[in-house]
């Protein structure tokens, strides 16, 4: 029988929130896109295009989480994995680990090679995961490496790696420029029906606020490009505290809260219903390594923080741990 862990209490939450709705006004958040910086102004915000800050006022976010679903389907290729995304914990399907740029063979006990990872390492991982019935969608932990020359063929040709030898929901790093051949991927899976690959999506795209309070160029465009071809967008920060982050986890958990909303509030702006997912892989900064330990306390905390918070708003949520 699974428990239940809550971190927060209620007035926890609603500090949390307040705090966040206080941040995303003062100091703001910076947009790193025209684009982007036109619908939050249209929307009402204040922008400031000297210094590509956007003031979003407290009611858009709030109108935001209302609009953002409570649930939707993640497809599978062939209908056989389809997962429910839910919003109130009821549900949890599991998912690989992403995304790193090396393996780790072994030779012999005790002893063992890094070298980088490849595109035969993404396919094989798909072909362990496919088989894995604890494992119910898949984000590839490694990068085509010996592709890092030709970085957009690198892009679709590890998709083409995870989907040619997998057939679960696929979460993806992805790139604004190849979204239209992600969808032509999505396709060509389909027998070339275009109306099931926009009505069935099994990619979702990944997105990744620059931590402190920055949404970059390449989220933006994603999420203003990603409607159109119906993929869900996950919204994912990775602040570290005492890094890009307050040191106290409370803090911490504001500015990921702002970061996240920001860009929650940008996709159903663009798109109002569209599924969204509210992501975490925050954590804490390890001053003695410099590492970002994904297996620490303080990873299961805010883990547990942002589930909390996810539940709150109503929105499915992804967060990391062990």
């Amino acid at each position: 029988m699974r428990g239940r862990y809550e971190l927060l209490s209620g007035a926890d939450i609603d500090r949390i929130h307040e705090e966040t709705l206080r941040v995303l006004m003062d100091p703001g958040i910076l947009v790193n896109h025209e684009g982007a910086r036109k619908v939050f102004g249209d929307a009402g915000c204040e922008v400031d295009e000297r210094t590509k800050v956007v003031r979003i006022p407290g009611h858009l976010v709030e109108e935001a989480i209302a609009k953002a679903p409570e649930r939707f389907t993640l497809h599978s290729r062939n209908g056989e994995f389809d997962l429910e995304m839910v919003s109130d914990g009821s549900v949890v399907n599991y998912n690989t680990f992403g995304v790193g740029s090396k393996m780790v063979d072994y030779v012999s006990p005790g002893k063992f090679e890094t070298r980088n990872s490849t595109l035969k390492d993404i396919r094989e991982i798909a072909q362990v995961t496919e088989a894995c019935e604890n494992v119910h969608w898949f984000c590839s932990p490694v990068s085509g490496m010996e592709l890092t020359a030709t970085d957009l063929c690198r892009a679709t040709r590890e998709v083409d790696a995870i989907i040619s030898y997998s057939s679960k929901p696929v979460m993806l790093d992805a790139r604004p420029e190849c979204l239209e051949y992600y969808f032509e991927m999505q396709k060509i899976l389909y027998g070339g029906d275009e109306g099931e690959a926009f009505d069935k999506p099994f990619l979702v795209m990944t997105m990744c606020p620059s931590s402190p309070l920055q949404l970059d160029w390449s989220l933006c465009d994603l999420v203003l490009k990603s409607p159109g071809y119906n993929f869900p967008v996950s919204m994912l920060s990775m602040a570290m505290s005492a890094a890009s982050s307050p040191i106290f986890l409370a803090g911490t958990m504001v500015t990921h809260n702002a970061e996240v909303l920001a860009g929650i509030t940008l996709t159903q702006l663009v798109a109002p219903g569209h599924p969204n997912t509210y992501g975490s892989s925050t954590t804490a900064f390890d001053l003695f390594t410099g590492t970002a330990p994904v297996g620490s306390p303080e990873l299961g905390m805010i883990s547990a923080a942002v589930a909390q918070m996810s539940q709150h708003y109503k929105i499915p949520s992804i967060v990391a741990g062990t």
